[in-house]
């Protein structure tokens, strides 16, 4: 048996554990939804893509954590689209056992009246130095289940409310029971990303075996990365009492005393020794929103390896060595020949034109100036504010500039599929004469080639309604500058002139007029000048924005930060 230590005590003692006992993990990392390759299509969008990066820079940097997510076996969705360019949905197809390992495990969890089996899945994540961190797949397609329990882990976001609240239940309560079951005893803090896990905390009380709701809070931090109100699962207790058994019921009413249900936000807020935003601003937003002083930040990152792209990763690894395992010595980026850096960008941007002629049939030009737009098409996040004045569009960038979308709009969500549709169709009706080329079905594989490859990252969400956004680092990461509404990230990454553009006024309630305005005199004034009359400026933004936001807008900076500041673990020599 291991001797449970206090946190203070632990970084001087986790080399001797670990080389005890492999399975030790002071850390578990729960999150609804991770991306870690598109052959894995267990995410749907940022959320899932950032938990992959933090996981994967924790094994990088050998830090003891282990993940839990679920299994969905028909993905998010597979996007296609109909002649009238509207957004349809297919399950997608893959096998687990191509990608995962089935272990033996099986607990048992009661929902519905029913008792389920659940059983896990392991992908191990091995680091840059050879450290593996499993991650764990929880999966309730097993006999004998019932056939409606079956399908439980099927979709991502998929089904109605009940099916959501089925599915958090499994990964709150089931991925602790499941730990415990693989024999994680030791674990010091259950990290919540995002509300959807909050059901851990009721399992915790359960193993308690009586009422401490600070015993509960010493072991939980929580992540919030949603600064709208209506982006938080809310679950009435109508619906909870005809799901939960009884003792939890009993539990979750007691702990959420004089609610009408249960937000999984507030669940996450009070039952945390430590909650933060994932931006600067979203702190503040989110300081607002609940009424609360305490909701620290942790601006998010991008995994390094995993998004840069082959040429720039050997530029990195010729003139800084080390790089990888600290990209904070990105900052050196500027003693890169520029020839060096500009080769290196246009090889990825050839890369992304095959692609695109392969899968839309359209040749692009490798010398005109190149915008992209991709991201989950919500409607907050303005995909549209580009055409706000097409006809003023055409006089700026007719013959200059093309851009290139992609994105996926949740099933349930007329107002995204609009946008898609609007884009589509002023794709065809542009033409030649202002190429908008849209890719579809917007997976890793898609993102990796678009931040690569497209000269300028286009981002244009309401304000403040953008937690953070990691795209636009993604990009950084490959020396491509932003062209971004002051929200989330942007704003502490941007330098006018030096990192990228801002769009609109300072961080304050949008206007989406001045926005589009602003958009247009930049493009037309400032974006478009620079990079076909001033080459020598655009490669130095390019390489100010490697040494600047890629050195920082990381998630192994992330990961220490958590360690120091959420785990309270010492990590370093490790």
């Amino acid at each position: 048996m291991i001797q449970r230590l206090h946190r203070s005590d632990l970084g001087n003692s986790l080399r001797t554990l670990m080389e005890n006992d492999p399975a030790f993990r002071p850390v578990a990392y729960f999150s609804m939804e991770v991306g870690l390759k598109e052959s894995i299509p267990t995410y749907s969008g940022g959320l899932g893509v950032l938990a992959g990066d933090i996981l994967k820079s924790a094994a990088d940097l050998g830090v003891p954590m282990a993940g839990v997510t679920l299994l969905y076996r028909k993905g998010y969705f597979v996007q296609e689209f109909n002649q009238d360019d509207w957004q349809k949905e297919k399950p997608v197809v893959w096998d687990p056992s191509k990608e995962l390992t089935l272990l033996p495990n099986r607990i048992s969890i009661t929902i519905q009246g029913r008792e389920i089996q659940v059983g896990v899945w392991v992908y191990e994540c091995i680091g840059a130095t050879g450290y593996p961190l499993p991650i764990y797949f929880l999966d309730t397609d097993f006999e004998p289940n019932h056939p409606d329990d079956r399908k439980l882990c099927w979709y991502l976001y998929g089904g109605d409310n009940r099916y959501r609240l089925c599915q958090e239940f499994i990964l709150g309560v089931g991925g602790l029971r499941m730990l415990r079951a693989l024999g994680y005893m030791n674990i010091d803090t259950f990290h919540l990303n995002e509300g959807h896990a909050g059901f851990l905390t009721l399992e915790l009380m359960r193993e308690l075996g009586y009422y401490d709701p600070d015993r509960i809070r010493e072991q939980v931090v929580f992540t919030t990365h949603t600064p709208v109100p209506a982006g938080h699962d809310y679950f009435e207790f109508g619906l909870i009492d005809q799901v939960f058994p009884d003792d939890a019921l009993a539990t979750i009413r007691r702990m959420m005393p004089n609610m009408p249900g249960v937000s999984m936000t507030e669940l996450g807020l009070r039952y945390s020794r430590y909650v933060n935003g994932v931006a600067k601003k979203h702190a503040e937003v989110s300081n607002a929103m609940f009424k609360m002083e305490t909701v620290d930040w942790i601006t998010n990152g991008i995994h390094p390896t995993t998004w840069v792209s082959s040429g720039m990763r050997k530029l990195y690894n010729k003139h800084i060595p080390g790089w990888e395992l600290d990209p904070g010595r990105l900052v050196q980026a500027l003693t890169i020949p520029k020839d060096e850096v500009w080769a290196a960008h246009q090889a990825s941007k050839l890369r992304l034109f095959a692609r695109v002629l392969e899968s839309n049939g359209v040749q692009l030009d490798p010398n005109k100036l190149t915008l992209g737009f991709a991201r989950r098409a919500a409607t907050y996040k303005r995909a549209d504010l580009l055409l706000t004045d097409v006809a003023r569009l055409k006089r700026i960038a007719g013959g200059k500039v093309q851009f290139i979308f992609a994105g996926k709009s949740h099933p349930h969500d007329d107002g995204g599929k609009r946008l898609l549709q609007k884009i589509r169709k002023a794709g065809r009706e542009l033409g030649e004469e202002l190429p908008i080329i849209f890719i579809d079905n917007y997976n890793m594989e898609i993102a990796s080639l678009l931040t690569q490859g497209v000269d300028v990252w286009l981002n244009t969400p309401v304000r403040p309604r953008e937690a953070s956004g990691t795209s636009g680092m993604k990009c950084a990461m490959n020396g491509i500058m932003n062209f971004s509404v002051l929200d989330g990230w942007w704003i502490e990454g941007w330098i006018e002139d030096v990192t990228g553009w801002s769009i609109g006024p300072e961080p304050t309630e949008t206007n989406a007029d001045l926005d589009a305005i602003d958009l247009y005199e930049k493009l037309e004034k400032k974006v478009i000048p620079t990079y076909y009359n001033n080459h020598d400026k655009w490669v130095d933004m390019m390489r100010h924005t490697i040494a600047l936001d890629a050195s920082f807008f990381n998630t192994h900076r992330v990961v220490r930060e958590y360690a120091a500041k959420a785990y309270s673990i010492d990590f370093r020599g490790m």
